[in-house]
């Protein structure tokens, strides 16, 4: 409930900052323009009459104005741009404008407000999310090495690609044309860069998590079939506070759960809804391919699990069987492989849930 006499709402720009406050007591609006200096805008906000209250939307500023203003004794939110009300008759959009917005809707209580991450889980996130963008960028730059062979006529049937059988084959090749050669060692270059590029946030990420505060949670959740350390690590930094939410609801929250448009007596399900965090989303549905096959805890898995808490380890085996029964149901429903793979990726969200909020 909104207890504080003034209400502050910041739209906020890369070079620029407009702020609009509402006086609750009398009725007044305070508006200025100010720099995106911190500074600036803490000196504004406490000229105010206070208790001040302050919203601003989410966005590619990232959190550091709140955490200044938090930590003047400020309550600051930060608004999920996506879920913020504007009436339908509103076509006039101007910063000023969309400042008063905010303090009206934070004075309503009618924010919905995003988690602002720690300056620590912030740091590793943008690791993590560095290593998803190698990840991305090495899978570009080898479709463009093979659709130039296939342009040319030139295919690999040695076996599985990319693997050093399959580059001693890349560097053999040879082509009569001299832009066409150019062309083509261009692209091994860049093939052979970004891997070298993922190899190295790869060894930061696993050196972070072996020493640092997501250690105990990358290791429990490494209980389960799917989620190695990089998985691990990654569901860790990205969701952050596991206490949000609960075992039935993360998977809404990472759009895992079917679209829905019902009404009266009828009722219509569609895809998924695809909201939420697609990093994590896209790791929880790659890590429950692997509990289609057969149950049988291997070296790896046990190596694991010697890392983690009895309860976890117990916990993670009781998943695992879980989620294996799940998919051979599916199957056994015949349901196409993907969707029954999306439905095993939603009950994986909940059960690595149970683990992260497990004690240490």
């Amino acid at each position: 409930m909104f207890c504080e006499r003034t209400s502050v709402g910041l739209d906020v720009h890369a070079r620029s900052v407009v702020a609009a406050a509402i006086d609750g007591q009398t009725g007044e609006v305070f508006r200025a323009r100010l720099t995106p200096s911190h500074t600036d805008v803490l000196e504004w906000v406490g000229k105010l009459p206070g208790p001040c209250a302050v919203v601003y939307e989410s966005g590619p500023t990232g959190f550091g104005l709140a955490r200044a203003l938090r930590s003047t004794g400020w309550r600051c939110e930060v608004a999920a741009s996506s879920k913020l009300h504007r009436p339908a008759g509103d076509r006039i959009k101007t910063d000023a404008r969309d400042a008063l917005h905010l303090a009206r809707l934070l004075r309503l209580d009618e924010v919905v407000s995003v988690r602002v991450p720690s300056q620590a889980e912030e740091s590793a996130r943008d690791l993590v999310r560095a290593r998803e963008a190698a990840r991305q960028d090495l899978m570009r730059s080898r479709h463009r090495v093979s659709k130039l062979l296939l342009r040319n006529g030139i295919v690999y049937s040695g076996g599985k690609a990319w693997t050093e059988l399959h580059d001693r084959w890349l560097r053999q090749q040879r082509f009569d044309q001299a832009s066409t050669q150019a062309a083509f060692d261009d692209a091994y270059e860049t093939v052979v860069l970004a891997t070298a590029r993922r190899a190295r946030l790869d060894e930061k990420i696993i050196a972070l998590a072996g020493d640092s505060e997501f250690t105990a949670m990358t290791r429990r959740l490494g209980c389960l079939r799917g989620i190695a350390t990089l998985t691990g690590f990654a569901l860790a930094v990205e969701i952050g506070d596991w206490q949000r939410f609960t075992g039935a609801g993360i998977g809404a929250y990472l759009g895992l759960v079917p679209s829905e448009h019902s009404s009266g007596q009828s009722r219509s399900q569609g895809a998924i809804t695809k909201t939420g965090n697609t990093h994590v989303r896209r790791l929880l549905v790659e890590a429950a391919w692997h509990h289609r096959t057969t149950y049988h805890p291997g070296v790896v898995l046990r190596r694991r699990w010697d890392q983690a808490p009895a309860a976890a380890r117990a916990r993670g085996h009781a998943g695992n069987q879980r989620l294996h029964t799940r998919w051979v149901n599916l199957n056994l429903r015949r349901k196409r492989p993907v969707i029954a793979n999306v439905a095993v990726a939603r009950e994986l969200a909940g059960w690595c849930w149970s683990l992260a909020v497990m004690p240490d």
